[in-house]
């Protein structure tokens, strides 16, 4: 018979260890990255299924880029390697998606006329929302760095 483990203990390895931290899932940027995954993949799957296969290309891509950027916020990879300002790339990542969701979602509704690919438009309509909202919250945390790096620049310059 199995002794539960003392509140302190460290979890053991195993299929645990792959999954993010509860507190980042909770997060509104762990949300957001979420979303987008599971949104990217329902699109590429509606592609794959319908006649517009050929948009099923940029679903794949964000699908696989917002899953890397959420295991990497997760593990806190964004801490470790700091010669990349992590913000920046996520916002033109979002940007680029967004603008490329709402493109290729208006083709799909407009130019086909089966229902994998209605539904992949309006799935895609639904990730432009998700993904101006995370390039919205995402360019408020790159002014405010901003606004931070030109208010220390003055007071280096005084002191040379």
């Amino acid at each position: 018979m199995e002794e539960p483990e003392p509140a302190g203990a460290a979890p053991q390895p195993g299929l645990r260890s792959l999954l993010p931290p509860r507190e980042f899932l909770r997060s509104r940027k762990g949300q957001l990255l979420l979303a987008e995954s599971v949104l990217s993949f329902i699109i590429f799957i509606c592609y794959i299924a319908s006649l517009a296969a050929s948009f099923m290309m940029a679903p794949l891509l964000e699908f696989l880029l917002a899953l890397f950027l959420f295991f990497a916020y997760a593990s806190k990879l964004n801490e470790k390697f700091k010669g990349l300002y992590w913000p920046l790339t996520d916002f033109l990542r979002c940007v680029t998606a967004a603008i490329i969701y709402f493109a290729i979602s208006i083709a799909a509704v407009s130019k086909y006329s089966d229902g994998a690919s209605k539904a992949a438009g309006v799935f895609g309509f639904v990730a432009t929302i998700v993904f101006a909202i995370d390039f919205y919250i995402t360019f408020n945390d790159l002014v405010t760095f901003l606004k931070q790096g030109s208010s220390d620049a003055p007071e280096g310059h005084k002191s040379e």
